[in-house]
């Protein structure tokens, strides 16, 4: 009998395709209205379609970015259990976070924690649901000179960051001080990972 031989295997390293991008977040809450109105006061969210049950908001051209699921009678979230600690927007410039961050203090949605990691500095909320939300900008120009700085013995130290007043870093941006300067990061000794839990 005549065997038909199998078809080699792929290879691995060819055949994985990573995505092209991250679509969207998908959130369930009891709060439908207060969820969906905090997201679009915050990232500047439109609401693509609502039916009080579902929600989908844009803000550039995916056609969602945040989907809200309406689900009666949920319980708060506890703290001390595993999940996703929280999810991250970038912003174009510092400017433009400086902004954000003086828009959503006028409108009394202030950050939980602010902290200069190194690479990002970064500006943390806390939605209603208690969800955790990363608004950031970019401290380096590439993705090469992000990676040297995780490679360094600051990051060995304090692979965390620095925590920053976003009022005073807001006066230095409007005093015109440069960029660069305002986002790099300064030396503060030690600190580990058991302080990233936010405030």
């Amino acid at each position: 009998m005549n065997q038909v031989p199998a078809a080699p295997l792929p290879d691995v390293a060819q055949a994985v395709i990573s995505p092209a991008r991250l679509a969207h977040v998908v959130l369930r809450s009891s709060q439908f209205e207060a969820i969906v109105n905090w997201y679009t006061t915050v990232l500047g969210a439109k609401v693509a379609f609502s039916d009080g049950n579902l929600a989908f908001l844009y803000y550039d051209e995916e056609h969602h970015r945040i989907a809200v699921l309406n689900i009666p009678d949920l319980k708060p979230q506890a703290s001390g259990m595993a999940g996703v600690h929280h999810m991250a927007f970038t912003y174009a410039s510092l400017g433009d976070l400086v902004a954000t961050f003086e828009r959503l203090d006028g409108a009394s949605i202030r950050p939980v924690t602010c902290i200069n990691h190194g690479p990002t500095t970064s500006m943390y909320y806390a939605d209603p649901d208690g969800n955790q939300v990363e608004l950031q900008v970019d401290n380096y120009d590439t993705v090469e000179e992000a990676g040297k700085f995780f490679y360094s013995d600051a990051f060995a130290r304090n692979p965390i960051g620095v925590d920053f007043e976003p009022a005073k870093l807001a006066r230095r941006f409007h005093a015109g001080e440069d960029e660069a300067s305002i986002k790099r990061r300064p030396d503060s000794g030690v600190r580990g990972l058991d302080s990233l839990a936010l405030r």
